[in-house]
């Protein structure tokens, strides 16, 4: 059988690199706060530099060689990739540890926190330190992922997924190598921590409110990036780092879309005051159902209103009072810790597990 062609890379799209001057403007608006003025001679050599690795396109400064296991042995990894990489191993080793504690991912998707311009914390904190408490009390670690402190936290980023997967699938590492990107000031970002929370855990509740009809813009970047999650290749060595043609041979092949984070439990609360809960609701359930975790039944899966078309300004009341919506938000905790006490027993799984694809993606 011939091999399969291999279709050419579409270009075009991309603006050209920043002239000097067009850097400096960019580079010195981080350092516009007068404070700075005593340093300017050594910004200006912290500038140059930055200049020189952004024209040198220096991605990934310090590498080793991948080493065994790997497709290419001899191929030069990012350190802090392979760092990553090693963290999801051990991680998914203690996840699949019988005698390890049954660990629970609590993520408050709402970007409000009292340390920011909102000046209160949200709603959905308040309803994530409920579901903390039923977890703990049911003997389960629960692991609260605050996203909001992306907005409160000095220079902690989820960069944007830049869609890879679309080029092709094997594109597409696990964990994500497309940052950080040192030549482009692309650092700090948060994902790499974040992998590895969800590998180790055995159930996740996602906890969010509704911002125009939608997720809120910290918990999409976060599920955008996890798209490595579902289908990601685990050797960048394979594809020799971003090498498109090679990447589009292996999935030319056929590629198996490994499921990484697949059989994990899963719970979601979703409130809002005016409009939209039932449609972010149902857009979350079937981004987990895709990737393979399994629901904990309909009392885990809770949209609910708080506070119908009332005051923002004495919806923390509204809240206080809704005793019934506070109890809906704990068995959303009790239907997951149920859920990861079956899952570790091997008896969680969707009627429908056993079944082959017919379209695999």
């Amino acid at each position: 059988m011939p091999a399969p062609t291999i279709p050419p890379s579409r270009l075009g799209q991309a603006p050209a690199k920043l002239d000097r001057n067009e850097f400096h403007l960019q580079f010195v608006r981080s350092f516009a706060d007068p404070n700075f003025d005593t340093v300017r001679d050594a910004l200006e050599q912290v500038e140059a530099v930055a200049w020189q690795n952004y024209t040198d396109s220096r991605k990934a400064p310090v590498t080793q060689k991948a080493g065994p296991g790997f497709a290419d042995p001899d191929y030069d990894l990012s350190v802090e990739w392979k760092a990553t990489h090693d963290k999801l191993k051990a991680a998914e080793a203690r996840q699949k540890d019988a005698s390890t504690p049954s660990r629970v991912l609590l993520i408050c998707a709402s970007a409000r926190n009292d340390g920011t311009c909102p000046g209160e914390i949200s709603k959905t904190w308040r309803m994530s330190k409920w579901a903390s408490e039923i977890l703990q009390a049911n003997g389960i670690e629960a692991d609260l992922l605050d996203l909001s402190l992306l907005t409160s936290s000095y220079d902690l980023h989820i960069h944007p997924c830049k869609g890879c997967v679309s080029t092709a699938m094997p594109l597409c590492h696990w964990p994500c190598s497309c940052y950080p990107n040192h030549g482009e000031r692309q650092t700090n970002d948060w994902m790499a921590d974040i992998y590895e929370r969800w590998t180790a855990a055995h159930g996740v509740i996602i906890l969010t409110p509704v911002y125009w009809y939608q997720t809120p813009s910290v918990l999409k970047l976060m599920i955008d990036r996890l798209v490595c999650a579902d289908g990601g290749n685990p050797d960048p060595t394979s594809t020799h780092g971003k090498k498109s043609r090679e990447a589009k041979a292996l999935e030319l092949q056929g590629w198996d879309y490994p499921k990484h984070l697949a059989g994990r439990a899963y719970g979601l609360v979703v409130h809002g005051d005016v409009a939209g809960i039932e449609g972010v609701r149902r857009g979350l359930s079937d981004w987990l159902d895709w990737m393979g975790l399994v629901d904990a039944g309909a009392k885990a899966r809770l949209d609910r209103y708080i506070g119908y078309y009332e005051s923002y300004a004495d919806s923390h009341a509204t809240l206080d009072r809704d005793t019934a919506m506070q109890e809906e938000v704990r068995n959303v905790a009790r239907a997951v810790a149920e859920a990861v006490k079956r899952q570790r027993a091997g008896t969680l799984a969707p009627p429908d597990a056993g079944l082959q694809p017919a379209r695999p993606k």
